[in-house]
């Protein structure tokens, strides 16, 4: 998701709900101004404000590498109970990092999420779903960019 949000900054889909509109400028695009109820970093400003501006990008990465992470310890737990019940040595984590099998597992989990991003973008361009914020209008065009 973090590459997503930070793909959709300069990339567009013509078409898609998900999408900015192509060669317009945007309000997520303007410089944020302190206002009385602006967020406190705004107001703040410096790198406080500048951490803020990315926080979304940042909490995302921050969640992979949480999550992988996790994944990492709980595969290598799995593999050395299987490795122990087998009559095997027990690896290090950095000796696992080199098993075919957690990759394969790491790329399935990262393929299922390529492919709903995917899907939401390029299927939001033909299919509309009444009320919901990530669909365009139902009588909205399909090359209609953004919402």
């Amino acid at each position: 998701m973090a590459l997503y949000v930070m793909l959709t900054i300069s990339l567009r889909q013509v078409g898609s709900a998900e999408s900015k509109k192509i060669g317009e400028k945007e309000d997520v695009d303007r410089e944020p101004s302190p206002g009385t109820n602006a967020p406190w970093p705004v107001k703040k400003g410096g790198w406080i404000l500048k951490l803020y501006s990315n926080s979304l990008s940042i909490a995302f990465a921050l969640l992979f590498l949480v999550s992988w992470g996790l994944h990492l310890y709980g595969s290598w737990q799995d593999f050395n109970t299987e490795q122990v019940l087998k009559g095997k040595i027990r690896e290090s984590v950095i000796e696992y990092l080199g098993e075919a099998n957690f990759w394969f597992e790491t790329f399935q989990n990262w393929q299922s999420e390529f492919l709903s991003v995917a899907s939401i973008v390029v299927l939001t361009i033909f299919l509309r779903q009444k009320g919901s914020p990530e669909s365009k209008p139902v009588d909205a065009p399909h090359l209609e960019t953004g919402k």
